[in-house]
């Protein structure tokens, strides 16, 4: 073969060769270009543009006055990247001077400025890659401050990146802790941040930053999907001097007598609003760790107690709006009322024969005279009036884990227990619903819904979660203001009359010495209460206060100073007018 045939087929050969790596080329060209594009293209964006949550922040919940009882701070993660961890150069920008920084050096930098554990911070970083080789996140501190951001955030550790986040803060502790109730990590855990979550949580929005082949977020780069919208504001009727006040007082005669819990309660007459709702003891929201289980929640909504004497107000206010007693009419309070089956109804104390006129048995807080009149009303009648006054229901508050208490229906209670639910015992009731049932007497009658929260305020301007203003009657005024006039004599004549009166101010008011059944049987614990309003000529405010259990003075006098105290308060704080006319001083014997 000749030199020239054997110089064109090697020719030949290398052109082959040379024409299928070409088509080799084109073919993955065309595959990556063309067929694959994208899907090569979606996974390149997804190794350089980083996704990212924008945190919305959780609507505050403010008192009557806009002070703020919860509101929302913004706090930071401190994430790595670490498949990206690595010693780095930084450049003094001053001049001009380059230095390396180790791994090691970046860490106790972070540590230093979050007190973290750099440590922990390195074994993290190492347990993820031994995970995932390309793993791209890693938390090394949670939720630092906004100055220990800043402090990490000057070491301008090339790997480190950082995620604004918002958190929860109450600003006055226990203040209403009690109703605002708290946050856990798994959100709202109860009170009002759960209730009305729906009202306060935010909704969180997305963007996206790029990143370099070397980890490091581009300027300018960052992309917003979707903004975020906070929450709503919560409003509260709650005026949080008083509700301090209320809580301080009812906490030191507490602890003062031994008591295992108090309540103490302001509501305004004219709308109903809760101004205070006070429990002891009380959450505080910034140390849930802190507080015992049964006392996270509002014992003033969910723990209902017979009562004892406080439910004479309403059972004398219905004895009058059905026209079978007056005021002033002379009638005979026995030592001992006979009922059924040889059961009967005595007073607290041994007595003959009381001449008392209605108003007497009313002020003297006789049980027998009380069962004498009541007799007069029928099983459904008794029934219905109290239910009037809201007992046996939950409150228009609807709070988280209200009790209705009980209330037994007329043809399921006996002759003895209809009777003994008159003056508050066999039937239990919440310090809300004796305070709203004390809110209807002093509102003529009118029986407001009880209302702690006035609205939820969006950032658009509109206003849900409003609550209901239409009252129901619950007895007639004339029954209503009778009635305020005859617990008058409470404060002017009563046993208790100089603990709990005014200088300037007419108050009416009812004790009440409660008997704590358990097992069936009545103990010699107590549950003792003072409800009251004042001005009584101008009903304003309602206060009620309770203490649990007390080790000494089990008496109602032992709550009757707390009483004056925070209705004082409550009238020197709203600036309300003194009366202008002494109290009736109604007759009370015959």
């Amino acid at each position: 073969m000749s030199a020239d045939r054997r110089t064109r087929r090697r020719l030949a050969a290398s052109v082959l060769v040379l024409m299928i790596v070409i088509g080799g080329f084109f073919i993955r060209l065309v595959d990556i270009q063309v067929v694959r594009a994208d899907e090569l293209s979606q996974e390149s964006e997804a190794r350089r543009s980083i996704p990212t949550t924008l945190f919305g922040a959780r609507g505050d919940i403010v008192d009557a006055n806009g002070v703020e009882l919860a509101d929302t701070v913004y706090r930071y993660d401190v994430t790595v990247s670490p498949r990206f961890v690595k010693d780095y150069t930084l450049k003094d920008e001053q001049t001009g001077e380059r230095t390396t920084h180790t791994v090691a050096e970046a860490l106790d930098g972070i540590a230093a400025a979050t007190g973290g554990d750099a440590a922990a911070m390195f074994a993290t970083i190492q347990q993820e890659l031994a995970l995932d080789p390309e793993d791209d996140h890693a938390y090394l501190m949670r939720r630092v401050t906004t100055e220990q951001f800043q402090a990490v955030r000057e070491l301008r550790i090339p790997w480190v990146y950082f995620d604004r986040v918002a958190a929860r803060t109450y600003p006055n502790g226990q203040i209403a802790g009690n109703l605002v109730g708290f946050l856990g990590t798994d959100g709202p855990q109860t009170g009002l941040e759960y209730r009305l979550n729906d009202c306060l949580e935010a909704t969180n929005g997305s963007a996206t930053y790029e990143r370099g082949a070397d980890g490091v977020k581009l300027p300018g780069t960052t992309v917003v999907q979707q903004e975020p919208v906070d929450g709503g504001t919560l409003r509260l009727t709650i005026d949080s001097d008083v509700q301090w006040y209320t809580q301080q007082t009812i906490a030191d005669q507490a602890i003062a007598i031994g008591a295992d819990w108090a309540t103490g309660w302001v509501v305004r007459v004219s709308d109903g609003h809760v101004i205070a709702a006070a429990d002891w003891p009380t959450v505080d929201p910034n140390n849930v760790d802190g507080t015992a289980p049964e006392n996270l929640g509002s014992r003033s909504f969910s723990e209902p107690f017979e009562p004892g004497s406080v439910f004479k107000a309403m059972t004398f206010a219905a004895l009058l709006d059905a026209g079978v007693t007056t005021p002033g009419e002379n009638l005979i309070a026995p030592g001992r009322y006979p009922t059924i089956a040889g059961y009967s109804i005595t007073d607290a104390w041994a007595h003959d024969d009381l001449r008392l006129t209605t108003t007497g048995v009313l002020m003297r807080s006789s049980n027998t005279g009380t069962s004498v009149l009541s007799s007069r009303l029928s099983a459904d009648q008794r029934h219905d009036y109290l239910e009037a006054f809201g007992i046996g229901q939950e409150t228009a508050v609807d709070f988280l884990g209200e009790s209705s208490g009980r209330l037994r229906d007329a043809d399921t209670i006996d002759g003895h227990g209809t009777l003994t639910q008159m003056f508050g015992q066999g039937v239990t009731a919440t310090s809300a619903q004796i305070a709203s049932a004390y809110q209807a007497l002093a509102n003529g009658g009118v029986r407001q819904p009880l209302t702690l929260v006035t609205g939820c305020e969006h950032a658009d301007g509109t206003v849900t979660h409003l609550p209901s203003t239409e009252g129901e009657r619950a007895v007639s005024e004339s029954a209503a203001d009778t009635t305020i006039a005859m617990l008058e004599s409470v404060a002017t004549d009563g046993a208790i009359a100089n603990l709990i009166s005014i200088p300037g101010y007419r108050v009416a008011a009812k004790t009440g010495t409660a008997e704590v059944a358990q097992n069936g049987r009545y103990t010699d614990e107590r549950i003792i209460s003072v409800a009251g309003v004042a001005p009584a000529d101008d009903p304003q405010y309602v206060v009620v206060v309770t203490y649990g259990k007390p080790d000494t003075m089990k008496t109602s006098a032992t709550a009757a100073p707390t009483f004056r105290a925070i209705m004082t308060q409550v009238l020197k704080t709203f600036r309300v007018a003194p009366s202008t006319e002494p109290a009736p001083r109604l007759p009370t014997t015959w």
